[in-house]
């Protein structure tokens, strides 16, 4: 009787912990024609059901066994001790055999309890059905009363922080290199274009005032495959020229402004607020490479790409021309010279800091909203972990800015 009453709690603890163990169940299985995959992947597709048959076999062989115990123990140890000699190895059984060593098995190895699981959860649901479709009625008509929707089984109900950490706990499984890549793509939505585009001040583009042939010098010269075409200021972008159609007006012998014009696409505008993985579904839709990001007032910010978008995902491009980090200037005594220019987000990416990105993007503009003023060369800061010395400033800009983590000896450049 004993051993019986043990397999019977070991059978639905493992029935327990293989439907704890579905949520790691692979679902490719089934595409491959594994049965028993097909069978849990049709007993997911209603978890009220499943948790129902579960939960009544669990609660008449917790009730079975509470009863036999307890006749046991008073037929042994009289009606004084009996009972409560019954309750306690009885919980000590159900604990051990029926909830943690199943459920542990089964959260180490899904596999090995969810498909046999469902071998005996698919006939005992049938056997059950009238009963597990009342307590299920019930059940489900209490939580429309309390405002608890039924749950689509269909849907994935993972949130991005969950998602995170799946991809945290995959370890091994997923290369170093493919586990960066889905965590850049969670945070898309946390950037936005504001943040990875190039700024105004640094943009190259063909200004209609210069003369043809310096216009003409600048396509041949340049290092770029689209140039924004404006007239006087950047704020009057007329089109975006690709460079490959440069030689269809290159070679005519009454080539003109016009003639550049014509070959132009229209300028395609993106707030500056709009979130990356949005821009990214927008580029796709519009069949769009580049963008020019304007503020509120509709003044023109900078451009954004959708190779920089790109690079948030899989890192900097080597075929960049104009070199990775450009801005940063390594030195010998183990400190960094950055340009007051360059973006925070691009230091903090290539030196592993963590320069606060919540305000000002570039790293002039945090020394600002730092010291609340505008300051004098050689003056010294530090923002976290990161010390600051002022190098340059020029026409009311910090140009110039020599950096160093606190903790790292510098060693002397003399």
């Amino acid at each position: 009787m004993g051993s019986e009453l043990f397999a019977e709690l070991a059978l639905v603890g493992g029935a327990r912990g293989g439907e704890h163990a579905r949520s790691r169940l692979d679902r490719e299985l089934y595409g491959r024609g594994a049965r028993s995959a097909g069978r849990g992947v049709e007993l997911l597709k209603r978890p009220d059901r499943l948790l129902g048959v579960i939960l009544i076999g669990n609660n008449l062989v917790n009730n079975l066994a509470a009863s036999i115990a307890t006749i046991v123990a008073i037929h042994f140890f009289g009606d004084v001790s009996g009972p409560a000699i019954a309750t306690l190895v009885l919980t000590i059984v159900v604990l051990i055999f029926g909830e943690v060593t199943p459920k542990t098995y089964a959260a180490v190895k899904p596999d090995r309890i969810a498909l046999p699981a469902s071998l005996i959860l698919a006939p005992l649901l049938r056997l059950l059905y009238p009963v597990v479709w009342l307590v299920n009625a019930i059940s489900n008509g209490l939580l429309r009363l309390i405002g608890v929707r039924h749950l689509d089984a269909g849907a994935d109900n993972l949130t991005r922080d969950e998602l995170r950490s799946v991809v945290h706990e995959a370890g091994s499984l997923i290369p170093s290199r493919h586990q960066a890549m889905l965590l850049s793509i969670l945070d898309l939505e946390n950037v936005t274009v504001n943040d990875i585009m190039v700024p105004r001040h640094e943009i190259v583009g063909l200004d209609l005032d210069d003369d043809l042939e310096t216009l003409l010098a600048q396509i041949r010269q340049s290092q770029h495959t689209r140039l924004p075409i404006f007239k006087g200021d950047i704020n009057n972008i007329i089109g975006i020229l690709h460079l490959r159609n440069a030689s269809r007006f290159l070679s005519k012998p009454d080539l003109n402004k016009a003639a550049i014009v014509q070959e132009a696409r229209e300028p395609y505008f993106i707030p500056e607020s709009t979130p990356l993985h949005t821009q990214l579904l927008n580029f796709q839709q519009q069949k769009r490479r580049i963008g020019v990001v304007v503020d509120e007032y509709g003044d023109v910010e900078g451009l954004a790409t959708l190779e920089d978008i790109l690079e948030e995902i899989v890192g900097e491009f080597t075929t960049d021309v104009a070199g990775t980090y450009k801005d940063i200037h390594p030195q010998t005594d183990g400190g960094y010279i950055i340009e007051g220019t360059a973006n925070i987000r691009e230091v903090n990416k290539a030196l592993g800091w963590q320069l606060p990105t919540d305000g000002p993007k570039t790293l002039n503009g945090l020394i600002l909203e730092e010291l609340e003023s505008f300051p004098d060369a050689q003056a010294c800061l530090q923002i976290g972990a990161t010390r600051l010395e002022i190098l340059e400033i020029g026409d009311n800009l910090i140009t110039s800015v020599r950096c160093w983590q606190q903790g790292v000896r510098r060693r002397s450049s003399e």
